[in-house]
């Protein structure tokens, strides 16, 4: 599912104009996005927890040379899903 996929379904779904769902849709995400770049969580009942993770800095290697390179310290973003996702992808 693409971003005007779900802009699609929620003007469907709720009977919005298209511009409308879009307005919502880009809101929500830049919610996310200014709670997770300063480091807070966010966790949707129902659905999951978006959580930030400091990665330390580590050794890899370059695929294409097979040098070994170091791979600086960063944040990402990790996604675990709730009891009641899992429960709906496994059909329980």
């Amino acid at each position: 599912m693409t971003k005007a996929d779900l802009i699609e379904n929620v003007s469907e779904r709720v009977g919005f104009y298209k511009k409308e769902a879009s307005e919502i849709v880009e809101l929500v995400f830049e919610v996310l996005k200014e709670n997770l770049s300063t480091g807070e969580n966010v966790k949707i009942s129902g659905f999951g927890n978006f959580m930030v993770r400091r990665k330390k800095t580590r050794k890899g290697r370059n695929p294409q040379t097979g040098d070994e390179i170091q791979i600086s310290e960063r944040n990402v973003v990790t996604f675990k899903t709730s009891q009641v996702l899992k429960n709906a992808l496994n059909n329980r």
